[in-house]
């Protein structure tokens, strides 16, 4: 895939402006339909084109992703976990223990600057834009848009019933069905805090989830979040009663010997390319702790 997106203007869309070809049929946002113009990255028939420009049937019209940017995070080598990769999106399998961007607290290590410093060595000129964040102790795959437009599309698409993101879980007791959906409001508990409670007064929150395998003393889930709110799973299934293993803010004690982070990995994305609209299912195995756990309880 190359850097310029192209599109040909059908029987249908012939007289229409380029601003509304833009808005309506490519469903560019206001914001990026705004600043590529401005920045002469749209061209009509090979030529700079204005927004005002009347379109014809057979018009071709060529937008360039590529802009110069800048990103104020520190470049850091490091070894990242590639699931794929094209010249739109990179999907990384992120560590556990691994923080997504950088804060105060944490201003390196994190996946952004290593990211920051892979497109440099390939002589990408690319910033960081997040499609999807994990918490620092939930491994698994994360989405990245390389550009603009990507971004904007995948954004926008989060909301669309084909965008599935899947995770695997280890809990605590076991769940009343094998198999169901968790429809149950999720609301902050105190300006500053970061925990959040199942409330009336909360945001609809729906996960679907069905059991994997079952132990003595616990359960596999996999789980699909049909909404994404802060630690929606977490949430959600410590208020069923069966809390994560590991997880030290909805769980239980103890633990430690077992697991030192939440039981938790996002093994499964599925959404539509942003350019070519085509489903792109991506797959990652259980990392190697969550593996140990599961080995011990079926001990």
């Amino acid at each position: 895939m190359s850097n310029i997106i192209v599109y040909e203007v059908n029987k249908s869309e012939d007289n229409i402006k380029l601003k509304e070809y833009l808005k309506g049929v490519a469903q560019f946002s206001s914001r990026l339909t705004r600043e590529a113009a401005r920045e002469g990255r749209i061209k009509v028939n090979n030529k700079v084109a204005r927004l005002s420009c009347i379109l014809k049937e057979g018009d071709k019209i060529e937008v360039e992703l590529n802009r110069e940017e800048s990103q104020n995070i520190e470049p850091e080598k490091m070894d990242l976990d590639i699931v794929y990769e094209d010249a739109d999106i990179i999907v990384i399998n992120k560590s556990p223990g691994m923080v997504v961007h950088p804060t105060r607290s944490y201003p390196l290590g994190t996946l952004a600057n290593g990211l920051l410093y892979y497109f440099q060595e390939t002589n990408q000129n690319c910033i960081v834009r997040l499609v999807s964040r994990l918490d620092m102790d939930t491994s698994g795959l994360i989405i990245v848009a390389k550009n603009q437009f990507s971004h904007m599309s995948l954004a926008r698409d989060m909301q669309r019933e084909d965008f599935e993101k899947s995770y695997l879980a280890v809990v605590h007791n076991h769940m009343t069905e094998k198999k169901g959906t968790i429809d149950a409001p999720i609301f902050r508990t105190g300006e500053g805090s970061i925990k959040r409670i199942v409330h009336p007064d909360g945001q609809r929150s729906v996960t679907h989830y069905e059991v994997v395998k079952s132990f003595k003393e616990g359960e596999l889930l996999k789980l699909t979040l049909e909404t994404g709110r802060t630690h929606q799973i977490r949430v959600h299934v410590s208020h069923l009663g069966c809390p994560i293993y590991g997880d030290s803010l909805y769980g239980v004690e103890g633990d430690e010997e077992l697991i030192n982070r939440q039981a938790l990995h996002a093994y499964k994305l599925a959404f539509p390319h942003p350019r070519t609209g085509e489903i792109l299912t991506l797959e990652t195995t259980l990392p190697k702790d969550m593996e140990n756990l599961i080995e011990a309880l079926e001990e």
